[in-house]
């Protein structure tokens, strides 16, 4: 019994030895697990952390850019400066050292002239902080803790009970499309808000540039595009335009309509009768040959008007006969441009197709041409009507800030790469790249258009010559048709302004429409001596569009509309063309039409150059609402160079 006690002793002695060590090893496991946990936090933590400092980074950089872009803008507007179109601050600082007569060399070494040597230097200048702009001495750190004063309950108590708390921002506040505020609240860290606030009081400090007094500069006629409306509703609506002493009206001529059942039967009783109705209101006219489709996406296309019938049931036999993306899909807005020479239309190439329109619309309305009732015509030369691919096209999938894609995979197109490849000895390059990406990618996350991609290789220089060649050869075998058509009428070309991605080295949405204006390229010269060769006035759009918008997406897309603007503008100017201009947007603002006051009259230009015409688009209920057209008739009135009271306060 005494040795059966003893073993049973030791059996539990060694039990209780193991349940110790097993615990032992369960207690050590969850603490390992614990510690894993919590290296997990603490990584997720410090992720989110690096976002936020990468989100804080964007927003100075995006203010640091759109302050740069203004002084670029104020300095080529107003001061005269002769700065590079893709300028940047050391062209600045360097054009503002020879002005101040010190000597720049290309390679940054400046220096001052011996018989400047005895004039003392200029007492330095204080640093400029975001509250020296308002005159105020206040340093970036006291104007901190200023707004934590103002805005925020700052007792410690109430900082360690509540990390977060809700701001009301301006910048974030959502208006409707009456202009009440409907104000958005957000909840963010103190950090994120005092981040947040700081910005809005620099954004709010910076000095707006006065309005301009254009009484005495020169005269702009003012046209306004008509919409698809009632005749009566439209006789009303044109009366009112007169009344302000608008010079004429812009319409389409729609090839769907007027040939859209049989070829070469032109149907022009609607036009007879509108144009009656806008003579009666004493207004001219400028028409468009729209050989395009209504109703694609394109801005104020509230109705659907496809090709005529014709043209799409031999698009159903033959769908090559339409623009082409590297997937196979075809395009119906308007027909390939590698069809200008075949007779697949009928029996007819697109050229004829487009000459005998013109003929036949000349003919009709020889009465208004002799009257000088007609005073431009515009011709349609690709997608939206204007000289373009149709790279971004919303029926496949494009939104804003998407890059495009190439059009040029139908058959027509890829017979003339592949003579072009061959032309050159490079039978392997009759193709299209195949890394640029897709409709909504950006330029850096493709091989092609990222810095240094592909697009500047010897591959991506040949492919981008012939694309944006084919568009030029098109405009100049349709411009000579035009012309012969149109002999002794003023006739002119719509160019888009694709402004997307502009700040970046490739431009990627410009070179997918056809404008090969890549950084060490200047895509618009071609265009502008084609178009003087043809004495044909170059209509660029987007001249109302901001630099820097509230909308993230837009200053995300690197954008430069003005920098666009002012690159179109010199190049044509430069060339001896005339120029004119459309609103690529609805605009209905007073920061709008400034906009377009000073790009069609640029400041301090000793030639006084100056658009020949301007074409707002287009006539709607809203424009025709008293408040906007009160401010539409003071934007007609400063076009045409008249005085108007009280300028500066509206």
């Amino acid at each position: 019994m005494a040795e059966r006690s003893v073993h049973m002793k030791a059996v539990k002695h060694d039990c209780d030895e193991d349940c110790d060590e097993e615990g032992e090893g369960e207690g050590a496991e969850e603490q390992r697990q614990g510690q894993g946990q919590g290296h997990h936090v603490t990584a997720k933590r410090r992720i989110r952390e690096r976002e936020k400092e990468r989100e804080r980074t964007k927003l100075r950089e995006r203010q640091r850019r759109a302050i740069t872009s203004r002084i670029l803008s104020g300095l080529r507007q107003y001061g005269n400066y002769s700065l590079p179109v893709r300028a940047d601050i050391n062209d600045v600082i360097a054009a503002l050292a020879r002005e101040a007569g010190w000597t720049v060399d290309p390679d940054g070494t400046t220096y001052r002239p011996l018989s400047l040597s005895h004039i003392p230097y200029p007492p330095k200048v204080a640093a400029l902080s975001s509250t020296s702009l308002v005159g105020s001495p206040v340093s970036s750190g006291s104007l901190r803790s200023t707004l934590v004063k103002n805005s925020i309950d700052f007792r410690p108590s109430a900082l360690r009970l509540k990390e977060s708390f809700t701001v009301k921002s301006p910048v974030l506040a959502m208006y409707g499309e009456k202009g009440q505020k409907k104000e958005k609240t957000i909840n963010m860290s103190i950090e994120d808000s005092l981040e947040l606030m700081e910005d809005e009081q620099v954004q709010e400090f910076l000095p707006k540039e006065p309005e301009r007094d254009f009484a005495g500069t020169p005269f702009v006629p003012v046209y306004v595009m008509l919409p698809l409306v009632d005749p009566e509703g439209l006789r009303k609506d044109l009366r009112t335009l007169k009344s302000i002493n608008v010079d004429g009206i812009m319409v389409n001529c729609w090839w769907g309509i007027v040939e859209g059942r049989t070829p070469q039967k032109y149907v022009w009783s609607g036009y007879r009768e509108l144009f009656d109705i806008v003579q009666e209101a004493k207004l001219k006219l400028q028409v468009s040959m729209s050989f395009h489709e209504c109703g694609g996406g394109n801005v104020g296309d509230e109705v659907h008007i496809p090709l005529p019938r014709w043209v799409l049931e031999i698009g159903r036999e033959n769908a090559d006969i339409f623009f082409t993306d590297r997937e196979g899909r075809r395009n119906t807005e308007c027909l390939t441009w590698g069809i200008d020479k075949e007779r697949v239309l009928k029996g007819r190439t697109a050229l004829e197709v487009y000459f005998d329109y013109m003929r036949s619309f000349r003919m009709e309305f020889d009465d208004l041409f002799v009257d000088g009732a007609i005073s431009v015509i515009e011709i349609g030369l690709g997608a939206s009507g204007e000289l373009r691919y149709p790279s971004y096209p919303e029926r496949h999938g494009w939104k804003y800030p998407g890059i495009g894609e190439f059009q040029c995979y139908d058959k027509y197109l890829q017979k003339s790469l592949r003579k072009a490849a061959e032309a050159r000895g490079h039978s392997f390059w009759a193709r299209g790249p195949d890394n640029a990406g897709f409709y909504n990618s950006q330029p850096l996350d493709t091989d092609f258009f990222c810095d240094g991609g592909d697009y500047d290789s010897y591959y991506g220089r040949f492919f981008l010559r012939w694309y944006s060649q084919v568009l030029i050869e098109h405009c100049d075998r349709v411009l000579s048709f035009a012309n012969f058509a149109f002999e002794g009428t003023q006739i002119a070309v719509k160019v888009s302004g694709v402004h997307l991605w502009y700040k970046t080295a490739s431009h990627a949405a410009e070179l997918t429409a056809g404008f090969y204006n890549s950084s060490n390229m200047d895509g618009y010269a071609p265009i502008c001596q084609l178009l003087k060769k043809h004495d044909a006035t170059f209509n660029f759009t987007s001249v109302e569009l901001p630099n820097l918008d509230r909308d993230e997406g837009l200053l995300d897309a690197m954008e430069d509309s003005q920098g666009l603007v002012w690159q179109v503008l010199n190049a044509s100017w430069d060339a001896g063309i005339r120029v004119a201009s459309v609103n690529a947007l609805p605009c209905y603002d007073r920061d709008s039409y400034n906009r377009i006051l000073e790009n069609a009259k640029p400041r301090n230009d000793p030639d006084r150059r100056h658009l020949v015409t301007f074409t707002y688009l287009r006539l709607g209920p809203t424009l025709m609402e008293r408040t906007y057209f009160s401010e539409f008739d003071r934007f007609v009135k400063r076009m045409h160079g008249e005085a108007v009271l009280h300028f500066q306060q509206g």
